[in-house]
């Protein structure tokens, strides 16, 4: 099911006590998160429980589902990092029953919820348990939109806000911001906010707004990385810091931005020419020249390596592993050094 039609049956109460939210589009799971939260209001405000399966067992987990809760009417459990539904799940110091996931999907608890978040950009669909969740729970798809996509999310979140954008608008913000949805909200919120309802959004405004937004300061840490200036990377890092910016929000960015530039590099070597190098990608004709002229400065190599860094560094901070900033400078670090 999607992302959008699981939101919707949420919004009615039309609720179901297992759900799998997988896919890498971090937006699509913390709004299904907050919606369910929402919806089932004081009947579980005192019984929420967050669980990693890296770190716990799903045994556990089943054994805190089926156990009464004491606080509130019903309980909702998130249980992230289901790396049982991996091709190749990871080396855990513990095994996880996955037959015990079995029998209660089958009959679970009817005053528990159960989220499984499987931020994962696959699962393996073959194995016996990924077919019984597919069968028995609410299965929701959030993966990324693509960059074609974009126009349409920015429509719609400026429709949410009260707000248009001139064409020449609307095309810098494409240009400008990458498909990180959760990103394009909080900047289209800010242009809301400053402009007010009900206003047209002109280049200009977006120019004013954006010039200290996360979006331009994360295209001058491209910048720093590319020209391997390590103090100015950590200055701008520093700033992003003070102006209470997400390390999330800005590592899609970088992400963003490197993958782009890989892709150019990869099907330059294929012999495609600049012109047609948008129509492969499908981005915006601004990002592809500013993606040959930076990739001309990184080997293919290097430009696997930072992207294997970004995916590294994400991880890290999703999962609690390491503290935010130092996550994020560490990760500058290993990205300008040779």
């Amino acid at each position: 099911m999607s992302h959008m039609k699981t939101l919707n049956e949420i919004k009615k109460g039309n609720l179901t006590n297992t759900y799998l939210f997988k896919g890498t589009e971090s937006y699509f799971i913390e709004q299904l998160k907050k919606e369910l939260i929402k919806a089932l209001g004081t009947e579980v405000e005192s019984e929420i429980h967050y669980y990693d399966l890296a770190e716990t067992s799903i045994q556990e987990v089943i054994a805190s589902a089926e156990t009464l809760p004491f606080f509130s009417d019903k309980k909702l459990i998130f249980a992230h990092n289901p790396t049982f539904l991996k091709a190749r799940p990871d080396k855990l110091p513990f095994i996880h029953d996955v037959f015990k996931l079995e029998e209660y999907l089958l009959n679970p608890a009817p005053y528990s919820y159960i989220v499984f978040i499987a931020d994962y950009e696959k699962i393996d669909g073959r194995k016996k348990i990924s077919k019984i969740i597919n069968k028995h729970t609410t299965v929701a798809d959030c993966t990324p939109i693509k960059d074609y996509e974009l126009k349409k999310w920015i429509n719609m979140l400026a429709k949410e806000n009260f707000i248009h954008f001139t064409p020449d608008a609307l095309e810098l913000i494409e240009a400008e911001l990458s498909t990180n949805l959760a990103l394009l909200e909080n900047e289209i919120e800010k242009i809301a906010l400053y402009t007010g309802k009900n206003s047209e959004v002109s280049k200009e405004t977006v120019l004013q707004l954006l010039s200290v937004s996360t979006t331009q300061t994360a295209l001058e840490l491209v910048d720093a990385v590319l020209n391997r200036n390590l103090t100015d990377a950590i200055h701008i890092s520093t700033d992003l810091e003070k102006a209470n910016e997400e390390p999330i929000a800005l590592l899609a960015l970088l992400a963003y931005q490197f993958r782009i530039i890989l892709q150019v590099k990869l099907l330059q070597k294929t012999g495609i020419r600049e012109a047609e190098l948008q129509k492969q990608i499908k981005a915006h004709p601004y990002v592809i020249k500013l993606a040959v002229q930076r990739g001309r400065m990184f080997s293919v190599n290097r430009l696997e390596y930072i992207m294997n860094e970004i995916a590294e560094t994400d991880a890290k901070i999703k999962g609690g592993r390491m503290e935010k900033g130092i996550a994020f400078e560490l990760l500058l670090y290993n990205m300008i050094k040779e």
